[in-house]
């Protein structure tokens, strides 16, 4: 089998997708990259299974190499998974057919289709804020040019649209840097905020006996990805924190075009793009 997309191609359609000023995180969103994902926390549930001594190292090894995109195809799986009402089920029936014998009993072991589900969100929504963190530095070091260059260029304050006192065109450049750093900051600590969801059937780690919070231990580390205090499957305020950051981050580039759209105005013509 091969996969019917690759990590590399973007979510949006060829005829727009080049237009999108964020294709570089639509990359990060799109069926190979939650196949990617779910395959990522199948691996490392394996391995951390395997080094808390739940499972057979060899296993967690076998099961691992095996955890390969290449391997599987996202169409089949998107169609199969109508049947459970998510693409794990047929994920983890794949991936046991594609383990040796011994190993085979053990993929899965002690998880939910919700905690690999819910750890594959925390790894795509992580893997794409990593290009939308670069475009809003980006943003903000020619914020803070246009701020030092322009810290004596004077223009009219506005309110409601109406000409007040003078300000300078680097004052104004100052706070969209500011604005701009503060949207950063708070998806930072959203971002830090993305962790490891591991409970079982009833989130009690029941499953791998004693050795469970060592297992969610294990497999945050492996996955990068912060280990939460307990299971967090019926809480979901991290989505939450993010979705807003995200929102606030959205508002600040909004508020930033729309006066760069009215400075440059034929009437106005205070600014003008690059």
């Amino acid at each position: 089998m091969r996969p019917s997309s690759s990590p590399s191609e973007p979510a949006s359609g060829a005829l727009f997708g080049a237009l999108s000023g964020g294709r570089r995180a639509d990359e990060q969103l799109g069926d190979a990259a939650w196949l990617a994902g779910l395959l990522d926390a199948e691996r490392a549930l394996a391995l951390a299974c395997g080094r808390a001594g739940v499972i057979p190292e060899d296993a967690a090894a076998a099961i691992a190499v095996r955890c390969d995109p290449v391997l599987f195809d996202a169409a089949e799986l998107g169609r199969a998974a109508t049947a459970a009402g998510n693409p794990v089920v047929p994920l983890v029936r794949r991936l046991t057919s594609l383990v040796p014998d011994f190993a085979a009993p053990h993929v899965h072991r002690g998880a939910t289709s919700q905690d690999i589900l819910d750890t594959a969100a925390s790894l795509v929504a992580r893997r794409a804020l990593v290009p939308i963190r670069e475009d809003l530095t980006a943003a903000a070091a020619t914020c803070a040019d246009l701020a030092e260059a322009h810290r004596g260029t004077l223009m009219a304050a506005r309110t409601l649209l109406q000409q007040a006192l003078p300000t300078t065109f680097g004052l104004v450049s100052a706070r969209w840097l500011t604005a701009l750093g503060e949207a950063t900051d708070g998806l930072d600590r959203a971002t830090d905020r993305l962790a490891v969801q591991l409970g079982g059937a009833a989130g009690t780690l029941a499953a791998h006996g004693t050795a469970g919070p060592a297992v969610a231990r294990l497999m945050a580390a492996e996955l990068g990805l912060a280990e939460p205090a307990l299971p967090w499957h019926t809480d979901r305020t991290r989505f939450a924190e993010l979705a807003a950051a995200a929102g606030i981050a959205a508002g600040t580039l909004g508020t930033i075009a729309r006066d760069v759209v009215l400075l440059a105005q034929t009437e106005v013509g205070e600014v003008r793009e690059g």
